[in-house]
């Protein structure tokens, strides 16, 4: 049994967006809450599954459990949103999102922010930086709203 997940949110105190939770997710937020990276599995096909669902779209099965992952992988997309749409990003010019396919689950991709720390500013990697492949590996960073989420770090600095 997964441990049990905080509660939903919408936005932070300062405006960021934070994820929203709901049934087949919470126990990916418990997880990483506890500094795990975590994959939904198929209890009866073995297939990994993300985002989480209740049914395995191979083998139609409900059962499943949340395998621990690595926590590597590397950069497969990234984009530097200019000028930031949402106010509370235009104090972080420069932040970045990326897209990280796990070394553990080549099918899955988890969004995130490439940072120097795990509570490291948005914007803190300088964008020369970002190279699609560059070998990433997971931190976790908690947000004003209590929700703890994956941030990533190159693995060669």
């Amino acid at each position: 049994m997964a441990p049990a997940a905080p509660a939903p949110a919408a936005d932070s105190d300062a405006g960021l967006l934070l994820p929203v939770l709901d049934d087949d997710g919470a126990p990916f937020w418990a997880y990483t809450a506890r500094g795990e990276l975590r994959v939904q599995t198929c209890s009866d096909c073995n297939e990994l599954r993300f985002p989480p669902r209740p049914c395995c779209p191979h083998c139609q099965s409900f059962a499943a459990h949340w395998q621990k992952m690595s926590g590597r992988g590397r950069i497969w997309s990234f984009v530097l949103p200019h000028p930031p749409l949402l106010p509370a990003y235009a104090a972080r010019p420069g932040y970045n999102a990326i897209v990280v396919e796990l070394a553990d689950a080549p099918r899955i991709r988890l969004v995130g922010n490439l940072v120097t720390a795990a509570d490291a500013p948005l914007n803190s990697v300088d964008p020369a930086r970002l190279r699609i492949g560059a070998p990433v590996k997971a931190a976790f960073h908690t947000l004003p709203g209590g929700v703890t989420v994956p941030r990533w770090l190159l693995e060669r600095p």
